[in-house]
């Protein structure tokens, strides 16, 4: 049975604890070393050598957060806006909103620009490739089985292929010990996952391509939106659709969750009160910036996870 608490503790009303306090990357305990020059494919289908990662440009927090826990944040001279750990904090924003600025890139001089295929607009793509700038695409994530590929994809690109290796075989076995971690009497709860930005009036609920089946399901959880036949990734919250989900838990990122008033304005979206999770009001909360990232952090949103759906409980 899930519980409305976070890692930090129980909830209150309206106001569910913290999934992750600190905001922080955990670089390797050896740095990686880069040896350039590498030529690497790219997401996109062109060949891409790189000759220098001194001044490196993720524009993912995703990306961001595998250059980081590679050893090589000292490298990085931008930031995107979904980049939001502590140790990025005071680097430059390259982005408004989800754009990226191709002047802001190109001002900073960067030796290596790191995008993802849905990175954009493809304008300003195009801008930063044609300025001579290398510029690496890799595919983005969807599920725990993308959490390799991207690590090697970006060490490769750093010419850091070892450290990618040790960095995988880390990351790989923290989510194997979480995933082992799951109570043997877990009773499986349906977890609807919830996009909502009240700001923007958005209400989403999420089906099997939104992102998050694979954590759930890691979990010990069933999706709840996948499981009630919605395949594409997300859907219009309604009264309808949610009933057909019934879920006993609801997760929403901790930013959605805040713009639509907390666990009380939550409920107040039409259709969530009637289902079982808004009815007993088990909300399952995690940081924005990491919950589908899919990368060296992955095992402390499946800890977030399992402690808020079963470790909590008395």
């Amino acid at each position: 049975m899930a519980t409305g608490c976070g890692d930090g503790g129980p909830a209150t009303a309206g106001k569910p604890a913290s999934s992750n306090p600190v905001d922080r990357v955990e670089p390797l305990a050896a740095p990686a070393a880069p040896r350039l020059p590498v030529t690497v494919p790219s997401a996109d289908g062109r060949t891409v050598t790189v000759a220098s990662a001194e001044r490196i440009v993720p524009l993912s927090g995703s990306l961001s957060e595998i250059v980081f826990t590679l050893g090589l944040g000292d490298r990085v001279v931008a930031r995107d806006v979904t980049t939001t750990f502590e140790q990025a904090a005071d680097l430059p924003v390259v982005t408004r909103a989800h754009d990226v600025s191709a002047e802001s890139v190109l001002s900073l001089r960067p030796t290596l620009v790191l995008a993802e295929s849905t990175t954009g607009p493809a304008e300003a793509v195009d801008r930063i490739r044609a300025a001579g700038v290398p510029l690496v695409v890799v595919k983005p994530a969807h599920s725990l089985a993308d959490v390799g590929a991207r690590i090697e994809a970006v060490a490769a690109s750093l010419g850091a292929p070892d450290a990618g290796a040790s960095l995988e075989k880390r990351t790989q076995e923290r989510i194997e010990a979480v995933r082992k971690s799951v109570p043997a009497h877990a009773d499986h709860p349906r977890v609807a996952f919830l996009y909502v930005r009240g700001s923007a009036a958005v209400y989403l609920l999420g089906g099997a391509e939104s992102g998050a089946s694979s954590l759930l399901e890691a979990a010990g959880a069933v999706d709840a939106g996948k499981e009630s036949g919605l395949v594409k990734d997300f859907t219009p919250i309604t009264g309808e659709a949610l009933a057909k989900a019934a879920p006993d838990a609801l997760l929403v990122m901790s930013k959605g969750l805040d713009s639509v008033g907390g666990i009380d304005g939550l409920v107040r979206i039409p259709g969530v009160a009637e289902t079982p999770a808004g009815a007993a009001r088990r909300v399952v909360t995690v940081d924005d910036g990491v919950l589908l990232n899919y990368g060296p952090r992955t095992d402390r949103v499946l800890t977030s996870l399992v402690g808020q759906l079963y470790g909590e409980e008395k």
